[in-house]
């Protein structure tokens, strides 16, 4: 039998992470101790509260059953946690929608509202689920380079006229995965009038709201005027909450759209198992006290982690939140096979820039997903690291 990919696989290119793995099992046999700032996976358990539901619920014999869109519950959850936390009124039936987990919703969303070769406006660097929800629709992404000059944020002046007016979504995450870049109101109200004067979509990713170091209240795109008639925010519980293996997540914003992404869902899947649901409504409901603690360990991480590599001579992007530092280091080599190289002399496994797209050259992405004394041991660590005939001269 031959047995060929279709070609629309030809867009899902294998991802470096396993590559990344088997690297670091290797220099583990061989009796390094590993240091491992790759993967965004929270390492801090999920708080007592939720793990109690989620036990108790999924002893019950009727927990088993489809629960299609959702239980109602779970959505007044969410209208509550963001009328609580940020004084945004949702609608729970027509402004909120479960998705399984956030990647789910943001790879399936340009399915929803693109057509073959639409254009969709992304972050270059950006999250790699954007890129294959773009590609499997059939759309084209425009990209919108985040440079230091800018602050790290997509500059929309610089969009041509001709892409604006053939675009039909854009896709922003801030703080951001990879860069933590933080937006100010200024900054989600230029990008409600960018909609308005080109009728574009806004689908903000807002999976790492919780982790800001800073102020009093999660960033939000639903709390700029207009922003309800323009688009939509989604988030997960996964980070906030510590609750990624149990994929749940949620779309909210306007209704018309969510009522589109509601049609497309409903020939997806028959929902998310009840006791996550409920172990979700646990979270949400305790999301003050929850999220207070998450803050305080990773501020410090931050802190330990953004001085350590500016002793090394490294250079991050400023950050007062997010889950990651986007850091260059200063040495004239590919970004991949300074990862490598990284994890050969050091243990330490690091994410190299260009996996999330060209303007990644130069850089690496650490997830704060250690404890402080861990990454001040990887710092340490990085400080092993013989690289000099690579060694960039800043003052050249």
């Amino acid at each position: 039998m031959n047995i060929e990919p279709s070609r629309k696989m030809s867009i899902f290119e294998p991802a470096i992470f396993g590559d990344l793995k088997a690297a670091a099992a290797a220099k583990k046999q061989a009796g390094f101790t590993l240091y491992d700032l790759s993967l965004g996976s929270p390492d801090l358990p999920p708080d007592e509260k939720i793990r109690k539901v989620l036990s108790e619920q999924s002893s019950m014999t009727t927990s088993y059953g489809y629960t299609l869109s959702g239980i109602q519950r779970f959505n007044q959850a969410v209208a509550d946690y963001y009328k609580r936390r940020l004084n945004v009124t949702l609608n729970p039936q027509t402004e909120v929608l479960q998705t399984m987990g956030s990647q789910e919703g943001l790879v399936h969303l340009p399915i929803a509202f693109c057509n073959e070769g639409d254009i969709v406006l992304t972050t270059n660097p950006g999250y790699v689920a954007y890129d294959a929800g773009i590609k499997l629709a059939g759309a084209v992404p425009y990209y919108m380079n985040l440079s230091e000059e800018n602050g790290y944020l997509p500059d929309l002046d610089a969009i041509p006229t001709e892409i604006a007016t053939k675009a039909k979504l854009m896709i922003l995450n801030l703080p951001g995965n990879p860069v933590p870049a933080m937006p100010d109101k200024a900054f989600f109200e230029k990008a409600v009038a960018f909609a308005n004067t080109y009728n574009v979509i806004i689908l903000h990713d807002a999976a790492y709201s919780e982790f800001y170091f800073t102020g009093d209240s999660p960033s939000s795109f639903l709390t700029t005027p207009g922003a309800m008639e323009v688009g939509m925010e989604i988030n997960s519980l996964s980070k906030s909450f510590s609750l990624a293996g149990t994929r749940i997540a949620y779309i909210v914003g306007n209704a018309e759209m969510i009522a589109i992404m509601k049609q497309l869902k409903s020939n997806l899947d028959f929902g998310i198992f009840e006791p996550i649901q409920e172990a979700g409504i646990t979270a949400l409901n305790n999301a003050e006290e929850i999220t207070d603690r998450l803050r305080k360990v990773f501020a410090e991480r931050h802190q330990v982690l953004m001085q350590g590599l500016s002793e090394l001579g490294w250079t991050a992007a400023p950050s007062s939140g997010g889950m990651f530092v986007w850091a260059k280091y200063p040495y004239d080599m590919d970004d991949k096979e300074f990862a490598f190289e990284v994890i050969n002399q050091t243990g330490v496994v690091l994410v190299p820039g260009t996996v999330f797209g060209s303007e990644g050259a130069g850089f690496v992405r650490a997830a704060l997903v250690q404890d402080a004394e861990t990454l001040k041991s990887a710092v340490e660590r990085l400080k092993t690291l013989k690289l000099e005939t690579y060694r960039t001269l800043v003052n050249n």
